[in-house]
């Protein structure tokens, strides 16, 4: 009777022991003796002390920060690098029995696969393309850990940093780009007022007076201030009209003017 007494208790707590719950958002892998027997759903699951051993593998979304590392560029510019890796378990057993470590191994292969990445690229081109090279890694790193049961959803280039000197040449780079662009817009417009000038001439030329009547309303613009020195060229078509008169004629014209 006591020896019943004592093996109900122990048997109890034994049985307690042996379930095991896996939550939702994880998987539990079952081994016995030694051996992979299967991969525990959500749940309460038996697993017998002593010749069974459990483990639980968490298959969220993890996000992994890629440490800052050193790398030159192809056209051999050294610049410091870093990014964030996104990942996440579809096969439990394979990331506990293809690779001891799956988060260690998984940010070490991010940090060479980003290394090699960069040195493929120009300077300008990682600048530039920073999504489609962040791509192209993502799917390096993808195909390297579908062993692992790892399946990588997405890699983002954060920081890239560069010397004090590269910064200096790029902000002067980026200064002469600016003035090439202020100097064709300017040499644009200049051209356009050079044609827009010389189709008015056109115009003018194949109407007679329309010179001097384009002078006259230039002046009258100018004669609202008191201040403009105005200084009143000529027409031809005046000159002309006055070309075959003597000398008398032209003062009296110039009399008739002033007054």
């Amino acid at each position: 009777m006591e020896l019943i007494v004592i093996i109900v208790p122990f048997l109890f707590l034994v049985l307690l022991s042996s379930i095991k719950q896996v939550s939702e958002y994880e998987r539990g892998i079952l081994f016995r003796f030694g051996k992979f027997k299967k991969v525990l759903k959500p749940g309460w699951n038996l697993v017998i002390p002593v010749i069974s051993s459990f483990r639980k593998i968490d298959i969220r979304t993890r996000a992994v920060d890629v440490p800052e590392q050193d790398a030159i560029t192809k056209d051999n510019v050294s610049i410091r690098i870093n990014a964030v890796l996104y990942y996440n378990v579809f096969d439990a057993s394979k990331a506990v029995i293809g690779v001891q470590n799956y988060g260690y191994a998984v940010s070490q292969l991010a940090q060479t696969t980003m290394r090699n990445a960069v040195g493929a690229v120009s300077l300008d081109e990682l600048l530039s393309e920073r999504d489609k090279i962040s791509s192209e890694i993502c799917k390096i790193i993808d195909e390297a850990t579908d062993p692992w049961g790892i399946k990588v959803e997405n890699v983002e280039l954060k920081d890239i940093k560069l010397p004090d000197e590269m910064q200096r040449v790029l902000a002067k780079v980026a200064e002469a780009e600016r003035e090439k662009l202020a100097v064709i817009t300017k040499s644009v417009g200049e051209k356009e007022a050079a044609d827009n000038l010389a189709a008015a001439a056109t115009v003018m030329a194949s109407a007679p007076g329309a010179l001097h009547l384009r002078t006259l309303a230039t002046l009258n613009d100018l004669s609202s201030d008191q201040s403009n020195t105005i200084i009143f060229a000529i027409p031809i078509e005046v000159l002309r009209a006055v070309e075959g008169l003597d000398k008398e004629k032209i003062q009296k014209v110039v009399e008739h003017i002033k007054k």
